[in-house]
């Protein structure tokens, strides 16, 4: 990647100083403090014991294991081993969640109906088998399957909620009782089949979501027993099923369900994790993250509900979440394997730090609209909503009115087949 201040690639000395100052240099005095000493620090003071390591820019940044960490998670493609190192993009990490911030989740009928050819080149593939449905080129059938989780437009808004905590499945919380701790937030995301019951006491018992996969989705009478109040929302990652259509009519399923529209984050970390903290960012002031981590030795991916599990590359993921603590994108891992677990996460950069760093990645990385100070800069595509059709938004928090009346009202999806980032924005007609 070409990090050169050159005109044409639009990035300044001021935008380069930026990333210098999200590699450690952010000081008032510009203290000239390398990206890696600083997170070395931070690693000291908050870490799982990885170690970082600069790459060839001021955007790449390496995460090492320890050398007598076990890898026991085979790649069923090469037969190997899983790495103890990984190369990570700060730039892109940056610019992608700082924009999933301001953003909306949910799957939504307008988002759809603004698409071009939305219904024929899109819908199709958020229902099974939508192949067979000649891509909905019958509007009606397409819209009668997915009609029980497409609502009109979104039921949430950015800085909806307060304080979120994002519960995982490993089975280190059976290591700290953190369950009063995270009954303590104002919204609790759970993952698939994960139950409360009988470990209240590790995981508390409040639910506010539940992200589903594939395989959990299509158990939706077996998900909905797990929260005894019925009120859990169910964020379904993939797609519609015709046998979730029928639980929901005959059980009947009067929890709401929805489908997720998500970024794309190209292969830099996956899994129902990664889609929950996504979704969590796009509601949530702040969020913690409980339930997302390993023993450093790494023996091998642990569930605190069941047997231990293969799982998928959970090395490569564990220093992912570790990379965007380190950001300030996500508030906090909490972890048994950190000795004091009410400790301030130090060295974090300043929003002033966070903010100039997108500006300058998205430049870099020549994101739509890259250094545009307005709401709708990054829009590649901006769409006007029919009139009195304009979502009734009413009893938000301070922080969620702040935010739509920065964004004018509008609402930002990302282009979700769009690897290169980009959104489109649907106004209100005045």
């Amino acid at each position: 990647m070409d990090v050169r201040a050159d005109g044409g690639a639009g990035v300044s000395e001021a935008d380069l100083a930026a990333l210098a100052a999200l590699q450690g240099r952010f000081s008032n005095v510009l203290v000239q403090i390398n990206i890696y000493s600083l997170l070395h620090k931070m690693q000291d003071a908050n870490g799982l014991g990885l170690e970082v390591v600069r790459g060839e820019d001021y955007c790449r940044v390496e995460i090492r294991y320890p050398s007598d960490t076990v890898s026991k998670w085979i790649d069923p493609k090469t037969g190997k081993a899983e790495g103890l190192s990984f190369e990570f993009n700060l730039c892109e990490a940056v610019a992608s969640w700082e924009q999933v911030r301001n953003s909306t989740t949910i799957l939504t009928k307008e988002y759809i109906d603004a698409l071009p050819n939305g219904w024929e080149e899109y819908a199709w593939r958020r229902i099974n088998k939508g192949i067979l449905l000649n891509k909905c080129k019958n509007k009606t059938l397409c819209m009668e399957k997915l009609s029980l989780v497409l609502p009109e437009t979104s039921p949430y808004v950015p800085r909806h909620f307060g304080r979120c905590a994002v519960v995982g499945n490993s089975g280190d919380l059976l290591k700290t009782k953190f369950g009063d701790e995270i009954d303590s937030y104002d919204v609790v995301i759970r993952e698939n089949g994960a139950p409360i019951q009988n470990y209240t006491e590790y995981v508390g018992t409040k639910s506010t979501f539940r992200l589903l996969n594939r395989g959990s989705a299509k158990a939706l009478d077996k998900v909905v027993e797990l929260d005894e109040t019925k009120k859990e929302v169910l964020i379904v990652k993939t797609t519609i099923h015709d046998i979730m259509n029928r639980m929901i009519r005959e059980l009947p399923i009067t929890n709401p369900v929805y489908l997720m529209l998500g970024t794309s984050f190209g292969s830099s970390a996956k899994g129902t994790g990664l889609k929950a903290l996504e979704f969590a960012l796009s509601i949530c002031d702040s969020v913690d993250m409980y339930g997302f981590t390993v023993d450093p030795g790494y023996k091998e991916w642990t569930r605190y509900f069941s047997e231990s599990r293969k799982g998928h590359t959970p090395l490569h993921g564990r220093a992912y979440y570790q990379m965007m603590e380190c950001l300030g994108v996500a508030g906090k891992i909490h972890s048994p394997m950190r000795g004091d677990p009410g400790r301030v996460v130090k060295w974090l950069p300043s929003k002033d730090t966070i903010e100039a760093a997108r500006v300058a990645s998205e430049k870099l990385l020549k994101r739509p609209g890259a250094g545009s100070d307005g709401p709708l800069g990054s829009c590649n595509m901006i769409k006007k909503r029919k009139r009195g059709k304009a979502p009734k938004r009413s009893g938000l928090r301070d922080a969620a009115m702040k935010h739509l009346k920065y964004m004018k009202g509008a609402t930002r999806y990302p282009m979700e087949r769009n690897v290169g980032g980009g959104y489109m924005c649907m106004i209100n007609d005045r």
